[in-house]
């Protein structure tokens, strides 16, 4: 491989398929049709760092079906390390439909009942893979249910462990927790552990109930072992908080189609970046 000495990047957690509807600006009741298409917010942040010339792994779990096997020949064909992929023989792999609305915003209907991706044991980790890690990535969603939750937490132990770089993007999606409190209280149970920490607006304002573009209401999320915070503001760009200097960048002018998976398009280019 081209890229042996590049630093590998792992990320944790859920890979599955979105339906998306051939028409935007529908419900998913008008709906006619739907393409089928990757999904999975760790697994879009592996993608997106080969796709920008960086090295990266995932591990996580499928169904052992059509869909699940597309999944790991789609991480592999994007030039993703798979070796910490699972196949489940009993569960399916998930499945969301997203519908579009008008303004390119999304909403989100899951099968997961339950699904592969939350009946990954900690027993099943590839630890020497994470171990290889510069920077370990992960979400919210893995922490929902056991015995996903554990293997979440013990991958990430190990990777503190090991002087690993931790990075965060919680990725709220209220419909997947029993409420949300305890959608809150999930996110923020593992808060205070990450070097890295990436919210959009509208997740500062779901995690403090306050005004996102307020700079306290932010900084109420910062903690002692945080490297960086970044705020994504959709079309106005980002915001950056460190210990000693922070400002904000710009968003470039496009028009929006889809918005789906742009903050993992972020977080990938940041990660290769970082």
């Amino acid at each position: 491989m081209a890229n042996s000495g590049t630093p590998l990047i792992v990320a944790l957690g859920e890979m599955l398929i979105d339906f998306v509807p051939d028409t935007a600006g529908v419900s998913l009741a008008e709906s006619t049709g739907f393409l089928k298409a990757p999904g999975g917010a760790p697994a879009n942040v592996a993608c997106a760092i080969t796709k920008l010339g960086g090295k990266s792994a995932f591990i996580g779990k499928v169904g052992d079906d059509e869909f699940g096997h597309m999944l790991i020949n789609i991480l592999k064909k994007n030039g993703v390390n798979a070796e910490g992929v699972c196949v489940d023989t009993h569960a399916r792999t998930a499945l969301a439909f997203v519908t579009l609305r008008k303004d390119g915003e999304r909403e989100f209907m899951f099968y997961r009942n339950p699904s592969a991706d939350m009946l990954l044991k900690d027993s099943e980790l590839n630890m020497p893979l994470i171990k290889q890690a510069k920077i370990f990535h992960y979400g919210s969603i893995s922490l929902i249910s056991e015995p996903c939750r554990s293997a979440h937490m013990a991958a990430m132990k190990a990777a503190k462990d090991a002087g690993i770089m931790l990075s965060y993007d919680p990725n709220v999606r209220l419909p997947l927790w029993p409420s949300a409190d305890a959608a809150r209280e999930g996110i923020k149970s593992i808060w205070n552990q990450a070097d890295f920490i990436k919210v959009s607006d509208d997740e500062v304002q779901f995690l403090t109930q306050g005004d996102a573009e307020k700079e306290d209401v932010v900084l109420s999320l910062w903690h002692d072992n945080l490297k960086l915070l970044v705020v994504t503001d959709g079309e106005k760009g980002c915001r950056y908080y460190t210990k000693k200097f922070k400002g904000k960048v710009t968003g470039f002018s496009v028009k929006a189609v889809d918005t789906t998976g742009a903050g993992d398009a972020f977080v990938g280019s940041f990660l290769v970046s970082m």
